[in-house]
């Protein structure tokens, strides 16, 4: 597949996924009475990944994360020389995304995306006022499981069809679990995206939410590469 396509492919997904997963936290989480709430916002997650993973995954394998793409190279299922072209696409998308957003949501009278714009963070700028420890801790964690499934789901030997069902079930539980703790990241592109148009403090850490997801999906690739070296 040439790379060109399989780029556009990463900036649509990515694009995707920051426009329907934040959006729904912006947009409709809060609404007054009919606001879908978190589990609302893990729901759209996941399906911004499932939906994608069918649409897009036969052109660029459905990455749509920077630690996604660092956590298949480390298990043997991606190529090196594709990394940093992957995470542009990623990031660029994930920017793209927010700024459809960022228009959409100032069309309201009081929108102040200084308040947060469904950004990452810990402590002050933790939903329910978290550590930076335990940011760090469940952001790997996350990450570690959501590789694990990505790498097992998309394994030659897996059930043919599935792996994005799969994938998408897996991000909206761990958005189940962790919104509380960090807003949940496991994917430095969607939070560069927020933390950028939010600015301040969430752009002063978002460095962690970058950090642990990558340490995430290399201890995953290892894992799983000791796990299941076998992929004939």
């Amino acid at each position: 597949m040439n790379l060109s396509k399989q780029l556009g492919a990463e900036f649509i997904g990515t694009m995707w996924l920051v426009l329907g997963g934040c959006g729904s936290a912006v947009l409709a989480a809060g609404y007054p009475e009919l606001g879908i709430g978190f589990v609302g916002v893990s729901i759209a997650f996941g399906l911004t990944v499932l939906s994608m993973v069918y649409a897009l995954g036969h052109i660029s394998g459905a990455h749509f994360n920077p630690a996604v793409s660092i956590g298949l190279w480390m298990g043997g299922r991606f190529e090196a020389k594709k990394i940093l072209p992957y995470i542009g696409a990623q990031v660029f998308g994930a920017l793209a995304g927010a700024g459809v957003l960022y228009l959409i949501a100032s069309g309201k009278a009081g929108f102040d995306v200084t308040s947060g714009f469904a950004s990452n963070g810990f402590g002050e700028l933790s939903p329910d006022g978290y550590s930076m420890m335990a940011a760090l801790i469940i952001e790997i964690a996350m990450t570690f499981f959501f590789l694990i499934v990505i790498l097992g789901a998309t394994h030659p030997k897996a059930p043919a069809g599935f792996a994005g069902i799969a994938i998408g079930l897996a991000l909206t539980l761990i958005h189940l679990i962790s919104i509380p703790v960090t807003n949940t990241s496991v994917n430095p592109a969607r939070s560069t995206s927020q933390a950028l148009f939010a600015g301040g403090d969430f752009t002063g850490q978002l460095w962690l939410f970058w950090v642990a997801p990558i340490i995430g999906a290399i201890l995953a690739g290892m894992v799983y590469k000791f796990l299941s070296p076998n992929e004939e």
